[in-house]
């Protein structure tokens, strides 16, 4: 775990000097009353002494102090009269754990669920394709520029021939934490006209940029209405898919379980991004470029839509 993230500060006893060095800084009233007194706006050196009523002298110390401790951020800027320190708080929150890392229990697992029509792009989106509400189709098919409709938010199923969807996951929630495995999971089979129980397509997964490898599915999956398919999506087309289960770890990659490559959790660089960015669709350059569905929590056999959940370390 990182002692500081954004304007947070986890200070723990396994690592006592910042958070000695913190606390030492905090046991003034002065420096307190001006750690108050920036909480909304920026202020210099002067305005400080003369709204706390205390010498320059005395401030400059109080500041140099809060500085070091990483509490404030000093700016000097250029003004009439030579430079001036403006001081602004540097954090919001800080956390304190009183008893060692090795009798923590690691966080809770996280779980999100992204609706099949909640991508941020939709990249090299080429024909057989379309979007289907749970009612009815939304807007024409074999359309790509259709995958960037707002009424995409409503698909429960899609399909195209080849190209990528990207999705982007929050990681907000697991801020203090170390994100120790990821598991990935939907449903989803090739894409043919109507259906085809012979038709192999090579389906890749990506996570922030690297590919963890591809599934080959065996066919589109037809012949009985799916669990969950409104029988209006009559029986001459994809019906179902495979409940397919991509995981990341210290280890490597796995998909339903089988190491699939060599990618690590720590090969993402998750603590350098905004977001999980999860890529799924079809490589033109596979061997089987043959399509892909993907099913919403109202179509196919499974009730989930793009399940994603986050695992922490201790």
């Amino acid at each position: 775990m990182q002692e500081i993230e954004g304007k947070i500060a986890h200070l723990s006893v396994e690592r006592p000097e910042k958070l000695t060095q913190i606390a030492r800084a905090l046991s003034s009233p002065l420096r307190i009353e001006v750690l108050k007194a920036i909480s909304e706006r920026s202020m210099n050196v002067g305005e400080l002494a003369q709204k706390l009523d205390v010498p320059m002298s005395t401030m400059a110390l109080a500041i140099r102090t809060l500085d070091e401790a990483g509490l404030i951020i000093s700016d000097v800027q250029p003004g009439i009269h030579g430079s001036t320190k403006y001081c602004s708080r540097r954090l919001d929150t800080i956390t304190i754990s009183l008893y060692p890392e090795s009798e923590q229990d690691a966080p809770m697992p996280l779980m999100f669920s992204m609706p099949i029509g909640g991508y941020s792009s939709a990249e090299g989106i080429k024909p057989t394709c379309g979007l289907l509400s749970e009612t009815q189709p939304l807007g024409p098919l074999d359309l790509p520029r259709m995958f960037y409709s707002p009424e995409r938010f409503k698909a429960q199923l899609l399909w195209f021939q080849q190209g990528f969807l990207e999705y982007r996951f929050s990681i907000i929630d697991s801020i203090g934490s170390k994100i120790d495995w990821l598991n990935l999971s939907f449903e989803a089979c090739s894409e043919a006209p109507m259906y085809r129980a012979n038709w192999p397509s090579d389906i890749s997964v990506e996570i922030n940029d690297k590919r963890l490898g591809t599934w080959t599915s065996p066919s589109d999956c037809g012949g009985r209405y799916g669990h969950l398919t409104p029988q209006w999506w009559g029986l001459a087309n994809t019906q179902f898919g495979f409940l397919k289960s991509w995981r990341i770890d210290r280890t490597g990659s796995y998909l339903d379980h089988e190491r699939i490559s060599n990618v690590r959790i720590a090969d993402l660089k998750l603590e350098e991004s905004p977001y999980i960015s999860v890529r799924i669709g079809i490589d033109p350059d596979s061997r089987h470029v043959n399509g892909i569905n993907l099913f919403g929590d109202r179509f196919g056999d499974h009730p989930q839509a793009i399940n994603l959940q986050i695992g922490f370390a201790l």
